[in-house]
């Protein structure tokens, strides 16, 4: 069965990018363009893993994984932040909030590859 990554973010060229990346490694991806987007999107889409970018209008990457943390359904799921954002301080607020683990863009698609294959299995 194929796993499905819903990739979170305001800029269609990264989700362009990403799609393409992880197409092809065999992967089926959903997009959304916000927090809030991906917040009305990932019932339907039932993702085993969420990539989301940081800075994004409307509702962030930080705010975006507070409020899957605090579903039952999402509280495990793997969520790796992929942002031009490389401080600590970001790092320690994304953990805090929940994240699995963190990807700066721009992205090698072998690193993206191994990130994703630590936090599925």
């Amino acid at each position: 069965m194929a796993i499905t990554i819903l990739t979170v973010d305001d800029s269609p060229s990264m989700r362009m990018l990403l799609k393409a990346a992880l197409v092809d490694l065999g992967y089926d991806v959903v997009q959304a363009e916000d927090g809030v987007d991906a917040l009305e999107t990932i019932d339907g889409a039932a993702p085993d893993l969420v990539i989301t970018d940081i800075n994004m209008p409307r509702l962030d990457g930080f705010g975006l994984i507070e409020q899957l943390r605090v579903q039952d359904h999402y509280r495990t799921m793997p969520i790796l932040v992929l942002t031009t954002e490389s401080s600590d301080e970001k790092k320690q607020r994304a953990r805090a909030a929940g994240a699995t683990g963190w990807i700066v863009k721009p992205f090698d698609p072998e690193k993206l590859a191994a990130a994703i294959r630590r936090v599925l299995h």
